[in-house]
């Protein structure tokens, strides 16, 4: 079952960058995106269309769009909470808006205010604004193993949630473990029940490494045929929700893993690692990837 060929989705510049309480220029994030896609990417989230009050960082997302190099073959996703933010993508020329639900309602309720279903209606218009124009729409679930404030999420709910963004329109449904506590055997459950109504090419996993599980939870998804995953380069982007812990699973990290696996993905280690030594430098801070701090040592020592 398991793929010759993965593909990453590297959200560093969107998620990565969001939490930053430095601002980033806008002319750093381009040059983000820029190695990134030097480096063999082929799906890079590059921003979010949110309110400036809410998400500063991110205030600067037209800007960014309207930077980056777009070389043919290369998807730019956005993430889109509302239409206005949708208005704003499509101006902006994204290939893909990315949209999402929680699948615990206590982390819908503190995280945005509204139920489950609520937010879930919020988003159609957004859904069917994306496909009548021609993009596609990528769908996360949140908290999928796991939710900060109710404990353990049940799988029936990450399925169920699945199933009604699949309704209003999604394309593709991503399994977030946003806080990382997910282990290899409770992710292969979720994948097992998801993939019973989501097909095999339109699903994919998005780990935090909180509590390390992040590339033992990647392979045990590869054993089930998945092959669309979401990492951070330099591992930016930290938990929210757990002091001090590290957020989304590294970019090179992912990569070291998958070409020792003997998994082709048409990405070049060395030079991602040096654009997450790029953003990294920029930030005032080491990579936080064990691969890159490993590979960058090596360097210095020959």
């Amino acid at each position: 079952m398991r793929p010759t060929h993965v593909t990453l989705v590297d959200v560093g510049p969107r998620d990565g960058l969001q939490n930053e309480a430095q601002p980033v220029p806008a002319a750093t994030k381009i040059e983000l995106v820029h190695r990134l896609q030097a480096a063999g990417l082929k799906h890079i989230e590059v921003t979010s269309f949110v309110s400036p009050k809410w998400v500063p960082q991110m205030a600067d997302n037209a800007e960014v769009m309207a930077g980056i190099p777009r070389p043919a073959g290369v998807r730019h996703s956005v993430l889109t909470p509302n239409m206005m933010g949708f208005e704003g993508a499509l101006a902006a020329g994204a290939d893909e808006v990315v949209i999402f639900a929680a699948a615990s309602e206590a982390f819908s309720q503190r995280n945005i205010n509204c139920s489950i279903a609520e937010s879930i209606a919020r988003f159609r218009p957004v859904a069917e604004a994306a496909r009548a124009h021609g993009l596609r729409v990528r769908a996360a679930v949140s908290c999928a193993l796991g939710c900060p404030y109710q404990g353990e999420v049940g799988t029936d709910a990450v399925v169920d949630v699945a199933q009604r963004l699949l309704d209003i329109g999604a394309h593709h449904i991503g399994i977030a473990d946003t806080i990382g506590v997910g282990t290899a055997g409770r992710v292969s459950a979720v994948m097992e029940a998801t993939l019973k109504h989501v097909p095999l090419a339109e699903l994919s996993g998005h780990f935090h490494d909180t509590y390390g599980q992040a590339l033992t939870n990647i392979h045990a998804c590869l054993q089930l045929g998945i092959h669309t995953f979401d990492a951070s380069v330099a591992g930016l982007g930290g938990c929210p929700y757990a002091k001090g812990a590290t957020g989304n699973v590294a970019t090179e990290d992912v990569v070291y893993l998958l070409h020792g696996l003997g998994i082709h993905t048409g990405i070049d280690l060395d030079a991602l690692v040096d654009a997450g030594a790029f953003i990294s430098g920029a930030l005032g801070r080491k990579p936080v990837s064990r691969v890159a701090n490993a590979l960058l040592a090596k360097r210095t020592t020959h």
